[in-house]
């Protein structure tokens, strides 16, 4: 690798330098992938070690520095300089003839815009695997590192561990960057759940119904929903779940959280 170009502020650019955990991520999934892409690939880092694996490979970054230093790893045509929020994912793995290929997304995601990238991916059915990067505060959200189970669960957990098994593959200090940035970072390891409680059809309306659900996750359910649902609906489909109206939704499980959004789902379109 050659010297690194000076990180963007303005873009969250921090390069990581650590090559231990390099090593994690670029194996992560690396036995089960047909295809990967990797966002925000920055000069290579990561980059190098996954086109090791002699797979359909394309990167996607927002920067016009960096094709001078992924040319060394990959064809121009797999190089896409882009926004990544507005990239069509789909219309792209067509495009690549990946559709019937397992595909391993990998990023070290920008701190700026890790939730709305981390939405976009989840809905993506091509993408079999990811390997992420968050700020470790972010990261907690889609999975538990720091927040005690009980008090963990929030409308993003519940979104990825609806459609992804979620897994720590490590934490990372700041030291682990140029620049270290102020804060720690995790990475996650995520696999699509082929068949999810919730279809990945209604990922729109179940994602409504946990921001609204989450908005004040201390409140009493009850409370939040009733701006929503009559409250002999509400009524009705907590006793059949053997649920309180005074419970709150951070103290609740996952699977109580999807059969809720299913049942006042039915309920709310039987009644019309």
């Amino acid at each position: 690798m050659s010297k690194l170009p000076v990180a963007n502020k303005a873009l969250g650019q921090h390069f990581l330098i650590d090559k231990n955990i390099i090593n994690k991520i670029t194996e992560d999934f690396s036995e089960y992938a047909k295809a990967i892409l990797e966002v925000g690939p920055g000069p290579g880092i990561l980059t190098e070690g996954l086109s090791q694996h002699q797979l359909p490979f394309h990167v996607i970054d927002k920067d016009e520095r960096f094709p001078t230093y992924l040319k060394e790893f990959l064809p121009d045509e797999c190089i896409h300089i882009q926004d990544a929020l507005e990239w069509d994912l789909e219309a792209g793995f067509k495009e690549w003839h990946w559709e019937d290929k397992p595909i391993w997304l990998v990023s070290n995601l920008p701190y700026n815009v890790s939730t709305p990238l981390l939405i976009k991916f989840l809905q993506a059915p091509s993408l079999k695997y990811m390997t992420l990067m968050f700020q470790r505060e972010v990261a907690d959200k889609a999975f538990p590192i720091d927040t005690r189970k009980g008090k963990a669960m929030n409308s993003l957990m519940a979104l990825c561990q609806t459609y992804f098994e979620v897994d720590l593959l490590c934490k990372v200090p700041p030291g682990a960057f140029s620049p270290p940035p102020k804060v720690d970072s995790a990475v996650l390891s995520f696999k699509r759940i082929e068949n999810p409680i919730v279809p990945l059809a209604q990922f729109r309306s179940f994602e409504k119904f946990l921001r609204h659900l989450f908005q004040f996750k201390r409140k009493q359910m009850g409370k939040i929903l009733k701006s929503n649902y009559p409250i002999e609906t509400l009524e009705a489909v907590f006793e059949k779940l053997n649920l309180t109206l005074n419970l709150r939704a951070e103290a609740i499980e996952l699977i109580q959280i999807q059969n809720l959004y299913l049942s006042l789902k039915e309920t709310t379109a039987c009644s019309n």
